[in-house]
């Protein structure tokens, strides 16, 4: 019976746990379990009380992608590192679509704001120039087609380039 308590009272202390974390912003499931095994939890405690908040509504991958994402689009990264980061917490099948088109439009109008923020609006630039400004977006998770169609929209052209 002490054995039943002591589960019920570890169980009671995780679900605190978990709703402190969530009351601060959203979180993965897998971001919940790492946070908690981290404090010294164990798997088999910590499992069916995220199940639990799962089931309460308290904790909803769905919602914790889409603040994730809100959170990184505003931060200026693109698809790839969004989607990487997103799986990398535990959320493998997410469209960022809907929530690209509310809040920024387009990848393509996110990438320009991005590009034009750290770069000036130069149409004529040498080939390193070209290849480190579209490192740059490649790094904030930019794909070679958004980075093409960006510098196609702008009109840079390389300097010496054959028209």
């Amino acid at each position: 019976m002490d054995n039943a308590k002591t589960g019920d009272s570890q169980s009671s202390v995780i679900k605190q746990v978990c709703i402190r974390l969530l009351a601060n912003r959203e979180h993965s499931k897998k971001d919940l379990l790492n946070k908690l095994l981290a404090k010294g939890f164990q798997e088999e405690s910590v499992l069916p009380v995220i199940e639990q908040l799962v089931k309460e509504g308290w904790q909803c991958d769905l919602r914790y992608a889409e603040s994730y994402t809100r959170y990184r689009l505003l931060k200026g990264y693109g698809p790839s590192y969004i989607n990487y980061e997103l799986r990398k917490n535990g959320v493998n099948h997410f469209d960022l679509e809907p929530v690209v088109i509310k809040n920024v439009g387009s990848w393509l109008e996110l990438a320009e704001k991005v590009y034009l923020k750290k770069y000036d609006d130069e149409v004529f630039l040498e080939r390193n120039e070209w290849a480190k400004r579209s490192r740059f977006l490649m790094q904030r998770g930019f794909t070679s087609n958004t980075i093409n169609t960006l510098f196609d929209h702008l009109n840079i052209k390389f300097l010496g380039a054959h028209r």
